[in-house]
């Protein structure tokens, strides 16, 4: 492959795409096939169109990712290996992974496939980084909200490949820990299906009205930057987008990365796809006000068929690519004979015809060196060319024309001629399902002031991170196992997070209740006993196996499964459910709330609008913010209901201690509870 200091990925979600990605001079493109990737409503690619893009690609020097970047339930994982089993006949280079579980399956059946961590991992430090490593990734795409003194500080201290995003759509969650589209709708982003309800109006008070929607990244002008931090790939967003965007950001990118900006392409980009401009914010640690736009009327006009037309001459063709050197033999009494050389790859050509003696001009090196450099038409352009040259003779140019034409062909197919990766099919052993178990519970609080005074039934209360030491002594002498609930955002703050876990650690707590790899990595560090919290997004059999062989000792199930799928899934792993409480369906590192007033006047009262005026409350904390759902989770009337789980998780988060007090004692006694509520995802499930 070609070698630059720092790679450039292009999204493609057509073939067309493909074509624009590398015609304007990606070095790497990604793109899904029908089944599990994150962006199942694009175009996509078969079986048959999946093999012609990836030796379209192989041919112009290009790699491959395939995506498979969704939650993989369990009676899904042998279709996905099935997908896993086609991307490597495809002799596609890398699988872009989100699923513990179906990648875990991938390194026993394709050991030979590298394997990505998705930004849906949610991985933001570096320790989390160093867990994938532990786990057999060899490359980690770090999440968008990252400031660049954070990737720097991963990119120095890891051993993995990390990738960014450069340009392209803000979701204004964390990848892989948002619900909203999931329990407005049952489409999971999760799962590819996202219906982007951040883009409608959510007022947050004094805000712009569409407090969740963010202006599109742009780090064109931060590429120096970001190539002395060591970055091994520039990732550019928008598989969803047509190839005219695709063809214009990598034209800029490419610009941009060779010292060759052009500020007229960079202009049309911005005109062809942009939400009120582009921002920088989270990579220059500038969050707040300036970072949300929206689509206006004037974004769409911009986009003007002039424009696309303009921008479709970036890949009408194919474009010079790859250097090729050519050494041509013209003997006398020999055949004509060529070899080409290309990325370390040799060819070798003849043709029958033997040169004459010519009669007035006899051909000169300079006029064969001449027909040789023209390569028009083919993603190959001449470097070195060598002739040896017998006085005094003549070819035919349809001769040497054939002679570039077929050795140009030949390295084209020794190009696209890549082994396929092995693949080994085997059998998906689990655990058995059934579990007799009576039910316990485990209790979240945000405060200890919620804590409530009859603790029957409760096995686990896990406390806050930031409680105050001296508090922690009162709790102890409670009839329960006391743990820390980690923050799921710890963008950083991974320093301060160990430093104040160690301190609780010397004060008798040793328990851990963590939600992200990142949580499990630093807990698992320091030695705490783990149980892994609901936004781990475990969504299988394996992927439990996989976090119980990282030391996880219970598990909340993913909130996307459903009762049916909960009751099926087999692991010895302790598991649970959340049975109540607000879900919070956004991990952002926006605070909504401040684009309408201060930290200081909000006071943690924030909350959010919808167009039906439902609110909805958020909760802030180590530097990021929970977008709760207005409605809680609701279960205890449904008992009989869930099956094959040893308890369940109570999430208190807005409560005040008398209805936490009340939620409990109507658990117990199986009793339904007065006011709104919902039966979350349990039931309709997910597409």
């Amino acid at each position: 492959m070609r070698k630059n200091d720092i790679e450039i990925l292009a999204p493609a979600g057509s073939f067309e795409s493909v074509k624009a990605a590398v015609r304007s001079g990606a070095d790497a493109v990604y793109f899904g096939t029908k089944q599990f990737n994150a962006r199942a409503k694009a175009d996509n690619f078969t079986d048959e169109e999946l093999g012609e893009a990836v030796d379209y690609c192989h041919a112009h020097d290009v790699k491959v990712n395939i995506t498979m970047n969704t939650l993989i339930s369990d009676s899904e994982l042998p279709d996905a290996l099935k997908v896993v089993e086609h991307v490597c006949k495809s002799k596609a280079d890398v699988l872009i992974l989100q699923d513990l579980g179906l990648a875990h399956l991938v390194s026993r059946t394709a050991p030979d496939i590298e394997r990505h961590a998705s930004t849906q991992m949610s991985v933001q430090t570096l320790s989390g980084v160093q867990l994938l490593e532990e786990l057999g990734y060899s490359r980690v795409v770090l999440p968008r909200e990252m400031t660049g003194d954070e990737i720097k500080n991963i990119t120095d201290n890891c051993k993995a490949e990390t990738e960014i995003f450069v340009h392209g759509a803000h979701c204004m969650s964390v990848s892989g820990q948002c619900y909203m589209s999931a329990m407005f709708g049952s489409r999971s982003g999760n799962r590819g299906m996202c219906a982007q309800p951040c883009r409608l109006p959510f007022a947050s008070p004094g805000g712009t009205g569409y407090d969740l929607s963010l202006k599109d990244l742009s780090l064109i002008e931060k590429l120096d930057e970001i190539r002395a931090m060591g970055v091994d790939s520039l990732k550019i967003e928008g598989r969803l987008k047509r190839p005219e965007y695709v063809g214009a950001a990598v034209s800029c990118v490419k610009g941009a990365r060779d010292g060759k900006e052009n500020s007229d392409l960079k202009e049309k980009l911005r005109a062809v796809f942009s939400r009120s401009g582009f921002t920088t914010g989270y990579f220059d640690n500038a969050r707040g006000r300036d970072m949300f736009g929206i689509r206006k009327k004037e974004d769409v006009t911009a986009a003007s068929s002039d424009v696309l037309k303009k921008l479709a001459l970036l890949y009408d063709k194919e474009q010079p690519l790859i250097p090729v050197d050519f050494c041509l033999t013209v003997a006398e009494n020999e055949n004509v004979s060529l070899s080409v050389s290309a990325l370390g790859i040799n060819c070798f050509v003849t043709d029958d015809y033997i040169p004459e003696k010519a009669i007035n001009k006899p051909m000169t090196k300079e006029s064969l060196s001449d027909r040789l450099s023209k390569c028009g038409g083919t993603q190959f352009y001449a470097d070195k060319i060598e002739i040896d040259l017998d006085e005094g003779l003549i070819v035919p140019a349809s001769v040497i024309n054939n002679l570039r034409r077929s050795a140009l062909s030949e390295l084209e197919n020794k190009l696209t001629s890549v082994k396929e990766k092995n693949f080994t099919d085997i059998k998906i052993k689990t655990a058995s399902a059934e579990r007799n178990s009576t039910l316990k519970y485990n209790i979240i609080v945000s405060d200890i002031g919620q804590i409530p005074d009859n603790l029957k039934n409760v096995e686990n209360l896990y406390i806050p991170l930031n409680v105050e030491e001296n508090s922690v002594e009162n709790l102890k002498n409670l009839p329960v196992s006391l743990g820390i609930h980690l923050p799921r955002g710890i963008f950083g703050m991974e320093k301060a997070v160990e430093k104040k876990l160690s301190t609780l650690k010397k004060c008798g707590i040793n328990i851990a209740y963590c939600s992200t790899l990142d949580a499990v990595a630093i807990a698992r560090k320091l030695g705490f006993t783990i149980h892994g919290g609901f936004s781990l997004n475990v969504f299988n059999s394996v992927s439990a196996e996989v976090l119980e062989g990282l030391g996880v000792k219970s598990l909340t199930l993913s909130p996307e499964l459903t009762l049916n799928q909960i009751a099926e899934l087999g692991t010895t792993t302790q598991k649970g459910i959340i049975g109540y409480g607000r879900l919070p369906l956004m991990l952002t590192r926006n605070c909504p709330s401040r684009n309408g007033r201060p930290c200081q006047e909000c006071k943690g009262r924030g909350f959010l609008t919808d167009r039906l005026d439902k609110k909805f409350p958020i909760l802030c904390s180590w530097g990021c913010s929970e977008i709760l759902n207005s409605q809680p989770i609701y279960m205890g009337d449904r008992l009989d209901e869930i099956r094959n789980c040893d308890f369940i998780t109570f999430l208190f988060t807005k409560e005040k201690k008398e209805l936490c007090e009340a939620i409990l004692d109507a658990y117990r006694k199986g009793r339904g509870v007065k006011g709104d509520f919902t039966r979350g995802l349990y039931y309709r499930g997910v597409l």
